[in-house]
């Protein structure tokens, strides 16, 4: 691996020890750095990306976008770019931070998400078998990527740790973007979740591998989804993914704020969950009718 100039190193070293970032998004923001940095030096040549005017960054973006760039790829590479910034500043490096405040609006178009009904997901669970302890670890993967809106990697990365048998709750600490949340469990899989634990000790991985004793991996959640999908006769379509969105999807149907929706998923904001305002397209209208106000006096 080819490294950067220094200060960028020590930057994603402080990202990695002091801001304890996940390998992955130190990874994200090393691509950021370099590629952008390359982009700039070929208008500045010999100015490192913290001796930048805003002018500098300002055609950058502008050649970026004529280059097809969505305006969400560029606010996150410019929200890397911001905290170099700032870290060469508060380091002394650079008189200030030209990228301080300046934000890139992300006006992607969200698409609604596919998202199964109750009904096909009451039937994914019901033809989860508990025969095995094999089986009954694959049908808790469904239960808890459906019931507690987990992702993919949330739950790959869970403990036995992780699970708060005083309060009902999963401790998500590894979220998207690191951020840390509580997801409440419900009734039901609280219920054959603490049978699984019986045998899983206090410690350690809470998914892991038949063959090896491992931590299960995404390719392992991806053929646990393709075989209950394949028993439910719910098509190749289903997937994990799946499961978070119908999450979301059926507690807005049953009209939980948007904000603890937002909260429950690990998301950024509420704007983050809008997406899933799809399944209720009346709503802000039904919203409006309840005020019973009157123009007459």
């Amino acid at each position: 691996m080819n490294r950067l100039d220094p200060l960028i190193e020590g930057y994603l070293d402080y990202l990695t020890h002091v801001g304890r970032k996940m390998p992955r998004t130190v990874t994200d923001v090393r691509s950021t750095l370099r590629t952008a940095g390359a982009s700039l030096a070929q208008r500045r040549p010999g100015v490192p990306l913290w001796k930048l005017n805003l002018q500098d960054f300002l055609h950058w973006l502008d050649e970026q976008c004529s280059a097809g760039r969505s305006s969400g790829s560029l606010a996150k590479q410019l929200s890397h770019l911001r905290g170099l910034l700032e870290y060469a500043w508060r380091s002394g490096r650079a008189e200030r931070n030209v990228l301080d405040g300046f934000n890139l609006q992300d006006d992607t178009t969200r698409t609604a998400p596919a998202a199964l009904t109750i009904e096909q997901a009451q039937r994914l669970v019901q033809c989860s078998p508990t025969r095995t302890a094999l089986e009954r670890r694959d049908r808790l993967v469904i239960l808890l990527l459906y019931g507690c809106g987990l992702r993919t990697m949330e739950l790959c990365q869970l403990d036995v740790g992780d699970v708060c048998r005083e309060r009902q709750e999963l401790a998500i600490r590894k979220g998207k973007g690191d951020r840390a949340r509580v997801v409440p469990i419900p009734d039901g899989v609280f219920t054959e979740l603490l049978a699984y634990l019986l045998d899983r000790g206090k410690r350690g991985a809470l998914f892991k591998t038949a063959a090896r004793g491992a931590r299960i991996s995404h390719k392992h959640v991806a053929d646990i989804m393709r075989a209950a999908s394949s028993r439910a006769g719910l098509g190749a379509h289903v997937t994990a993914r799946t499961l978070r969105h119908s999450f979301a999807t059926h507690l807005m149907n049953r009209g939980v704020d948007l904000a603890v929706i937002a909260s429950l998923m690990g998301h950024r904001s509420p704007a983050e969950t809008g997406v899933y305002l799809h399944v209720l397209p009346q709503r802000p209208q039904a919203a409006v009718r309840t005020l019973h106000w009157s123009t007459t006096s």
